[in-house]
């Protein structure tokens, strides 16, 4: 438990730089995808065994994503108009 793993992270972060087209990933948006996967765990579901996700929790990579683009946006590093409609993952 809570062994943390880039797997976590790394599709998230990919996805969310696609689909703004972020012509880089900053520190911005490593941190928001470290924010994203903080946020998963709910106070009444958070132990000592339990703080990080499981690695098979799809929750992790639509968060990271949304996190992630959203960040790029806020640092102007996003080189796609922002659009109403979510980003699918």
């Amino acid at each position: 438990p809570n062994q943390i793993n880039n797997v976590l992270c790394f599709p998230g972060i990919f996805r969310g730089a696609l689909n703004c087209r972020a012509s880089r990933i900053n520190e911005a948006m490593k941190l928001a995808a470290a924010g994203a996967i903080a946020g998963i765990i709910s106070e009444n579901e958070l132990h000592p065994d339990y703080i990080i996700p499981s690695v098979f929790d799809r929750r992790v990579g639509e968060a990271v994503a949304s996190q992630v683009e959203e960040a790029a946006y806020q640092t102007g590093v996003a080189r796609r108009e922002r659009t109403d409609s979510a980003s699918e993952f």
